[in-house]
């Protein structure tokens, strides 16, 4: 009920968003990569990730997005909303802030063969850095981190994932 709660409004984005103005993505990531914003690196294999970004809310960047990573390997895959907001035209800019579920350990103590996560409910930003192709083709390469930010206990390694994404205007 508490995460029906937290999705509610953000779902709520989702669905008012002009339809014309929405792209479908799909990529593919590397998952649970080592890097100095996480404690990890204990899952392999890779993450096919697909999903929907709305159309620009008013007259601002924002832009709400739902998708979900599926890992090859068996390991943890999640599924997450948020808002981002791109800047730029031919070569854009797109940080993006939303909040992800996951099938892994939400244990709170660390485990030799999966990440305990903490929490069954983790924030998800993301940076992506992208390219125009033409008027409805660009590419992202992108960095999707996900962790509680120490919210639900000290044990808190998060995961990142790094990538390319495909984005089609529709």
């Amino acid at each position: 009920m508490r995460l029906a709660a937290l999705l509610c409004p953000v779902l709520l984005l989702v669905v008012s968003a002009p339809a014309d103005a929405g792209e479908v993505f799909g990529g593919a990531y590397a998952h649970d990569v080592k890097l100095p914003t996480d404690k990890s690196g204990l899952e392999s294999g890779a993450d096919l990730m697909l999903g929907y970004r709305g159309g620009s809310i008013g007259h601002t960047p924002l832009q709400p997005y739902v998708f979900g990573a599926l890992n090859t390997a068996g390991e943890t895959s999640y599924a997450a909303v948020g808002l981002s907001a791109r800047f730029g035209r031919t070569i854009y800019f797109r940080p993006g802030l939303g909040i992800a579920i996951h099938n892994g350990s939400a244990g709170k103590f660390y485990r030799t063969d999966r990440i305990a996560f903490g929490s069954r409910v983790l924030l998800e930003p993301e940076v992506a850095v992208g390219t125009q192709i033409n008027n409805r083709l660009s590419v992202e390469a992108s960095w999707v981190h996900m962790s509680h930010a120490q919210l639900f206990g000290r044990e808190n390694p998060g995961i990142d994932n790094l990538g390319l994404r495909l984005n089609l205007a529709l």
